[in-house]
This record gives structure tokens, sequence and C-alpha cells, in this order.
């Protein structure tokens, strides 16, 4: 006696090919906005350590400033001098009361440098500039 059975085989063919070119699209995609996105934070300064250190949060309209280890200030890359520095940020807080800066000093360069850029932060109308750290190695939470 013939056994039938009543459902029919699956033919459903999944082709793997097109998901494949779709995930290396996403993949590639994502290694290269992280790559643009870490252009600023790239430059010549070795961070200090600390141990209540966190990620910074990238805004929109975060300005970074760096303070080299000879205490040049730099933003986007360039040279500023401090009077050029206070009217960049006084324009941008004009635009945008919520203006974000972060300063970035490099762990050789005397504290005066760090706290001169963050001075003019002040004085030019950002309520609370960011002073960016580096967490130490092997430092897991502070309490």
């Amino acid at each position: 006696m013939l056994i039938r059975d009543d459902e029919p085989e699956s033919s459903i063919h999944i082709d793997f090919v097109p998901m494949a070119d779709v995930l290396f699209n996403l993949l590639i995609f994502f290694l290269l906005a992280t790559t643009i996105a870490q252009v600023e934070r790239e430059m010549a300064v070795a961070l200090p350590s600390a141990g209540a250190a966190a990620p910074i949060s990238q805004e929109l309209r975060e300005i970074i400033v760096n303070v080299d280890n000879s205490g040049q200030i730099l933003v986007a890359g360039q040279r500023v001098e401090p009077e050029q520095l206070r009217r960049q940020i006084e324009s941008a807080v004009k635009s945008n009361p919520q203006q974000k800066v972060s300063v970035r000093g490099d762990r050789a360069t005397a504290y005066a440098n760090v706290a001169r850029a963050l001075d003019i932060c002040k004085t030019a109308g950002v309520a609370e500039p960011f002073l960016d750290t580096v967490p130490f190695e092997g430092a897991g939470p502070s309490r």
C-alpha cells in the first residue's frame, strides 16, 4: 500500500547572495561613517587619565577645542588665537544658546593652558564647557 503525503514538498528557495550583498554594504557604510566621525578625535593630543572619564557624546554642533603640549589652541585642526576662539564661540552661542564645547588638553601641557581655554569658553557664554579625559587603564567604574 502506497501512503501519500497530502502536503506538497516545500519548494521555497532562499537566495543568500543578495542578503550577503546588503550585509556587506551596511558593514562598509558603518565603517566609513565611524572613521569620518573620528577625524577630530585623532589630533596629536595625549589626554590625561581620570577615574571618572566617560565616553564623549558627539553632538551635532559640538565645538572641540584642543590644547597641544606647547599650549597652542587648535579648533578643527587649525591653530587659533585666544581672541579668535572667543569670537568663534560667542558666534556659536548666539545662534545656539545650548552650545556644547569640549576642551581636550594634552597631559604634557601646563594646566594653565587648559584653564585659559576653559576660561575663554566661559567668558564667551558657554555655561558648562566639558573637559575631556580618558579612563585609567584597567580601572572600573568609580564609586
